[in-house]
């Protein structure tokens, strides 16, 4: 199994994306392994709600800032800016559309003016060809252990497409690779 460790924490002062049943675990954990403040940038009119103490196994939730926005739009705007500050670590922005290529690129700028790492939580099937990489993240069923995951790199552009079946160790607050039995 490759090593992990070159590909995750994800390469800073990029963008990246990740789909998946498990999307947002992926989120939390790569939000834990970076450490530093977290920007969620997600629209006021979805159903689903961020719950901060969700996230108290990943990080300090004093480090978690939220942000509910009018539409996709402005979320790009807000994520922009939050990239480009260089006070965030990690910028989280969850989209329910495709976007431009332009939308993209401007993302992959700022991160690299601010020196800020993005994620972009999308749908399966979608993404932009500005991502510096994309993810894909899925539950392993598996009795013992309840966060068992895949993880894939589906798209890479600085190196080759991988996968891993890994867990999230809330007292150490790190990702382990789970070997395969022999």
């Amino acid at each position: 199994m490759p090593d992990l460790s070159p590909h995750f924490p994800l390469k800073p002062s990029r963008t990246h994306e990740v789909c998946g049943s498990n999307a947002l675990s992926f989120a939390f954990a790569s939000a834990g392994k970076m450490g530093g403040s977290v920007m969620w940038v997600s629209e006021s009119w979805r159903a689903e709600q961020l719950y901060p103490l969700g996230f108290s196994a990943y990080l300090d939730v004093q480090n978690l800032l939220t942000a509910k926005v009018k539409d996709q739009d402005e979320g790009l705007a807000v994520a922009e800016e939050s990239l480009r500050s260089g006070v965030i670590s990690l910028t989280v922005i969850e989209l329910t559309k495709p976007f431009s290529f332009t939308a993209g690129r401007r993302l992959q700028l700022a991160a690299g003016m601010g020196r800020s790492t993005g994620l972009c939580v999308i749908p399966e099937g979608m993404g932009n060809n500005a991502a510096e990489s994309r993810w894909r993240a899925t539950p392993l069923l598996d009795l013992k252990d309840s966060t068992l995951q895949r993880w894939e790199i589906i798209k890479n552009k600085s190196g080759t497409l991988s996968a891993w079946d890994v867990r999230w160790d809330a007292e150490t607050r790190r990702v382990i690779v789970v070997r395969e039995t022999a």
